[in-house]
């Protein structure tokens, strides 16, 4: 169906924590520790963050998962912030492949991270460094 766009993540985003996982295994954990980040590093002027954990962690989430699935381990997660955005960077180490949107029906039972990605946060892209393929999406901060 089409490609996500090329595009590195804001050079002002400066990294707040990073997880590396292995295994699907290690979604539960990861889904707890990045909920507890989001909130301890998230408020803006005393602002509550409503509903932007449950984003960034169902992204990360689906993201990881794919990674998991589809690349070559271990799996990189990355919270990253600017003043006003939350970044999410997802790396594997499978450098040969081009993350796609490819269509699904209603039926398929997978292949919907990107789309949700899409569809719930400011913006999606994707880069690759020498070793890792990454896939970013930004969100409110």
């Amino acid at each position: 169906m089409g490609q996500l766009r090329t595009s590195p993540p804001p050079p002002q985003a400066s990294e707040l924590e990073r997880w590396m996982l292995d295994s699907p295994e290690d979604l539960r954990g990861l889904r707890a520790s990045l909920r507890e980040a989001l909130n301890r590093h998230g408020l803006v002027q005393g602002e509550d963050l409503d509903e932007v954990p449950h984003l960034v962690v169902l992204v990360a989430t689906e993201l990881a998962s794919n990674a998991l699935r589809h690349g070559r381990p271990p799996t990189l997660i990355t919270l990253l912030a600017t003043d006003d955005q939350f970044l999410l960077d997802v790396a594997d180490h499978d450098v040969s492949s081009v993350p796609e949107l490819t269509d699904i029906s209603p039926t398929d039972s997978g292949g919907r991270g990107l789309f949700l990605a899409q569809s719930v946060s400011l913006d999606v892209g994707w880069y690759a460094t020498d070793k890792t393929k990454n896939i970013w999406a930004s969100f409110s901060r």
